[in-house]
Parts: C-alpha cells; sequence; structure tokens
C-alpha cells in the first residue's frame, strides 16, 4: 500500500475503537505521547511507516490517563498472538493486521531501533504502551509492545 495517514483503529479482542491523532518528536526529540485528557484517542508517530506501507507504524496510547482513568490500550497486555486489528486509512482503504507477538520492556532497554524501524521486510505495526506501574516512584517502569504483521 501506498502512504496515507491512518484516520482510525479497531481492535476488536479488547473492544478498542478509536480515531488517531498525529505525533512527532518532543523538543528533547522523543516521541510524544498522546494528549492526556478523557477519551483520548490513540496517536500515530509520523516518523514512522503508514499502516500498510512497507515498514514499521507505529501507534502509541495510554494505558491510563491520570484522574480520568483507564486510556485506549488500558487491556493492550491482554492481546494474543493471531487476533487481528484495523486501521482504517485517509485513502479510504482499511489495512488488517495479525498480532504476531507482545512482548514487554523496561523503559531503560526499550528496544527502539526494532520498534520504530522494523524488520524491513514488509508492513508492520506496533501498538506502544506503557506496562507495570510502580506505585513507589509513581511511573510506569516498563513498555508494553504488541508486533503485527499485514494480513490483508
Amino acid at each position: 500500500m501506498g502512504r496515507s495517514q491512518p484516520v482510525s483503529l479497531e481492535v476488536p479482542s479488547i473492544h478498542v475503537r478509536t480515531g488517531i491523532e498525529k505525533l512527532g518528536l518532543d523538543r528533547n526529540g522523543e516521541v510524544q505521547v498522546p494528549q492526556i485528557a478523557a477519551g483520548a484517542p490513540a496517536g500515530w508517530y509520523d516518523g514512522s511507516s503508514t499502516p500498510g506501507e512497507k515498514g514499521a507504524a507505529v501507534i502509541l496510547g495510554h494505558v491510563t490517563v491520570g484522574k480520568y482513568g483507564p486510556g485506549v490500550f488500558y487491556r493492550l497486555n491482554e492481546m494474543k498472538p493471531g487476533q487481528g486489528i484495523l486501521v482504517r486509512r485517509e485513502d479510504g482503504k482499511t489495512a488488517k493486521f495479525t498480532v504476531t507477538r507482545i512482548a514487554e520492556y523496561p523503559k531503560r532497554d526499550f528496544p527502539a531501533r526494532e520498534v520504530y524501524e522494523g524488520a524491513g521486510r514488509g508492513s508492520e505495526l506496533r501498538l506502544v504502551t506503557c506496562g507495570n506501574y510502580d506505585e513507589a516512584a509513581h511511573d510506569y517502569k516498563d513498555n508494553v509492545v504488541v508486533y503485527a504483521t499485514l494480513t490483508g
């Protein structure tokens, strides 16, 4: 598929249906995170491929959104290989992905190259959110990444 910005995401197995905002880099050169607000959508990192295009498309979402409660990817860690993900694109096409694996990484050892660049063999999708919450530090220690490949 050619380049076309994603507009919505559907993950039936975890009951996710969301719009997608465009994300870039922050002042520190790190990928921005989606807004922290009630009902905040997921965000596509515009430095990555678009869903369906060759390379890795990266979509981020919050597991929680502060005082607002569960975020769009609250149940992301429940996904299993073989489950489907649908991404509607600006060109009207829908890219269908199938989950190949789910991984959790300590933030200090996050494999940015693997997540953001992909394996380079085809069209891939990464869904990224926070993992284990550290009560004492009031921060998330890990990131959950769902890896998926284009299947339709």
